[in-house]
């Protein structure tokens, strides 16, 4: 029986599921969406502000403020409803209703972001809105998940040992990059083990982190338009980039099976299945599957959605190439 008193304390670390019959490659897929935030996001917002009442920076009249498409804002929310913090989320119009409905639903407010920043657009936009905030009233707390030190440690701490754990003989790590959290915390965490992981990171097509040009990403979670400060890209083996269709059609084929994730979890199979298909020897590899796919049935889910902003054979499947560009 497990008894809990705060909803961070659940969080369920040992759930992979055998993508072999689906993908064709053997590969286990790590399921960070069972806990009362659905996502892998519960850690780091956990870390995050248990560190900011620390060190103080937190009081019983402070505010939290944070930039976020929409994962991590939840986690906050459900954070902050158990703590008695105000949160304030800053997103923009690409962040799903039903995030934005659930956040509300926990007593957050929510600022939508419509016009891109000049650089760095609307991931710029955000974080411009989130200073102005602070600027105005001192007892707004910005966590600031891009650059807080609490995002990667979370994961060291907590998701790399459990996959160390569970497959001793791991050969290679899949994970996406977002803030690079999860990918900087499970890099670490087996550099600083002495053993050989290949890690590879998963990133969205348009996006910046690895110094690709940007272009528009309609899918929340993976990618940034700004170069997260937590990214070190000599801990990272290999980065494939995944076509947001490929995303898509990854997302439904897994529902076709009676799985669905998300769009973040969707992107991040199709660069692992890429990436193993260009791979004669077998491998021991695991997948991290950020969250599941409910708050994305209005979007990636939605046929008319994909179509209006794919082209009507988007469902369709096609040949596709990996990507591993030099880090």
């Amino acid at each position: 029986m497990t008894v809990i008193s705060t909803p961070q304390e659940y969080n369920q670390e040992d759930l992979y599921i055998d993508l072999e019959a689906i993908t064709g490659h053997q590969l286990f897929l790590k399921c960070e969406g069972f806990n009362f935030a659905g996502s892998v996001k519960l850690k780091a917002a956990t870390a995050m502000v248990e560190a900011a009442e620390r060190d103080g920076l937190l009081t019983p009249d402070s505010i939290l403020v944070e930039s976020s498409s929409g994962n991590l804002g939840v986690a906050l929310s459900v954070i902050a409803a158990s703590k008695g913090y105000p949160f304030v989320c800053v997103t923009d119009s690409r962040c799903n209703l039903s995030a934005r409905l659930l956040m509300e639903a926990l007593g957050s407010q929510i600022h939508i972001v419509t016009d891109p920043a000049p650089v760095g657009g609307l991931l710029g936009a955000r974080i411009d809105h989130v200073r102005a905030l602070c600027a105005s009233d001192d007892r707004y707390v910005w966590l600031n998940q891009y650059a807080n030190p609490n995002n990667h440690m979370a994961h060291y701490r907590t998701t790399a040992p459990a996959i160390a754990r569970a497959f001793p003989d791991l050969d290679v790590l899949f994970v996406g990059a977002g803030t690079t959290g999860t990918l900087m915390g499970c890099a670490r965490y087996f550099r600083a083990r002495h053993r050989r992981v290949r890690i590879v990171a998963i990133d969205t097509e348009g996006s910046t982190t690895f110094g690709h040009t940007p272009s528009r990403r309609m899918i929340p979670g993976l990618g940034t338009s700004i170069r997260p400060p937590l990214l070190d890209t000599s801990y990272v083996d290999e980065v494939v980039h995944v076509n947001e269709l490929d995303t898509i059609r990854t997302c439904h084929r897994l529902a076709r099976h009676g799985f669905v994730f998300g769009g973040s979890t969707g992107t991040v199979v199709s660069g692992a299945t890429q990436w193993l298909a260009q791979r004669q020897e077998p491998v021991t590899a695991v997948a991290i599957a950020p969250d599941l796919g409910e708050r994305y049935l209005e979007t990636v889910y939605q046929t008319n959605w994909v179509q209006d902003l794919y082209g009507g054979d988007a469902l369709q499947p096609r040949a596709v190439a990996v990507t591993v560009p030099t880090v």
